[in-house]
């Protein structure tokens, strides 16, 4: 069994170095990965950068490189004021890329040709710590607050990030199992974002959660077996 976890943002990235501070540091076109032998296989922990462009161009090297039998991305994103709270791990079970502006046609076919379903039929029923499961919506920008009643009204969303989608999709067209857990580190409301102009909050807690996620991984795998 072949595991690629996939890490997304510097921030995200600094934290997971910080816990495995006595392995080799390789070097991909994309970042930093580190190999390490597992009790069912290999955990190859790779640096795939920030926004959709590098996360779908490091999700499809990583699947050339490594083959993987399973893809992991652990992360972060922003919530929807009132309609989640911070801390939450969000189990991901679609994506869609909500960013795209089509004015030649209809917008509505170009967002459902990049959105994805997740097959998790392969966890077990019984989950080994708490998540919400749902929707996680992606842009290359933050969440912007006067546009969060339309993405509620029209994908019923409750959080936003900026990669989720992207790797979620090139798994998908390979063939590939992913998982896909993500924190919601900071609110975004009408009025803005409790982490805009305050990225030492977003810092903070990027460390404390990307720690919980990373914790609670093995728990995921051993549970269903891999």
């Amino acid at each position: 069994m072949k595991i690629v976890l996939i890490v997304s943002a510097d921030a995200e990235w600094r934290v997971i170095t910080e816990l495995i501070p006595d392995h080799v540091v390789a070097y991909s076109p994309y970042g930093e990965y580190v190999s390490m032998t597992i009790k069912t296989g290999e955990l190859v922990i790779f640096q795939g950068g920030w926004g959709k462009i590098s996360a779908a161009a490091s999700a499809q090297y990583v699947i050339d490189h490594f083959q993987p039998d399973l893809i992991v991305n652990l992360g972060t994103c922003g919530g929807f004021s009132g309609r989640i709270q911070t801390g939450t791990v969000v189990l991901v079970e679609r994506t869609l890329v909500y960013d795209i502006l089509e004015q030649m046609g209809d917008s509505t076919q170009a967002i459902a040709h990049y959105s994805t379903i997740l097959d998790l039929s392969w966890l077990s029923p019984e989950l080994p710590s708490p998540v919400v499961r749902g929707l996680l919506i992606s842009a290359d920008r933050d969440i912007v607050g006067d546009e969060i009643p339309g993405l509620i009204k029209q994908y019923g969303a409750v959080a936003a990030d900026w990669e989720s989608a992207s790797i979620a999709w090139v798994a998908q067209k390979n063939g590939i199992r992913g998982l896909i857990l993500r924190a919601v580190t900071d609110l975004v409301g009408d009025k803005g974002g409790e982490a805009y102009g305050n990225i030492g909050l977003f810092h903070s807690r990027t460390k404390t959660e990307m720690k919980k996620l990373f914790e609670i991984l093995s728990t995921w795998l051993k549970q269903n077996d891999i």
